[in-house]
């Protein structure tokens, strides 16, 4: 009977937690691809952006099919995506090109990751009123992800602009309908 009820009890907090554990495999993900870019392995890095960016998109619609939302997860998604779609993103694309630009490709790497930052920082402190200020940095990531798969086609300095254009975008006051 004691073994059944703490059975029951830790199936109940695993439930409650399961779109944390989402999260931070959204987290995981994003930091094994920072590890891939330190290691030259930048096709790996960006599958697994790619993966970090399914997880993001499932832990939100766990947590509401389970109503398991909370201020917590809110925080640690917000943690969880400057690393995935701020961090790792930027450094796939300094590797793959922008440090061909040396102290400008870097400035621009760094001020990506900034912008991020601000732009999380701002979410989680707005109000869900059904739609998004500026850019998300999710969006913003998964370009800047995709974008590397077209280094071979196009100019150094579009992957240059390119990040200065979605740092903009991310702080900007445009607003986005939520999907």
């Amino acid at each position: 009977m004691f073994l059944l009820q703490a059975l029951d009890q830790t199936i109940k907090k695993l439930k409650n937690q399961t779109a944390n554990i989402i999260t931070l495999m959204n987290l995981s993900l994003g930091g094994f691809a920072i590890i891939a870019v330190l290691h030259g392995q930048l096709n790996f890095s960006l599958l697994l952006i790619f993966l970090a960016a399914l997880a993001d998109r499932f832990d939100g619609m766990v947590a509401r099919k389970f109503s398991i939302e909370s201020e917590l997860g809110k925080e640690l998604d917000s943690m969880c995506d400057i690393i995935s779609f701020g961090v790792a993103p930027a450094l796939l694309l300094y590797q793959g090109i922008l440090i061909e630009f040396g102290a400008p490709g870097t400035f621009v790497t760094v001020l990506y990751i900034g912008c991020g930052a601000f732009r999380l920082a701002r979410f989680n402190i707005s109000e869900n009123n059904g739609y998004f200020t500026g850019v998300p940095i999710t969006v913003a990531g998964c370009v800047a992800t995709f974008s590397y798969l077209a280094i071979p086609y196009f100019h150094p300095a579009f992957f240059f602009f390119l990040m200065i254009v979605l740092s903009l975008l991310m702080v900007s006051p445009v607003k986005l309908r939520k999907v």
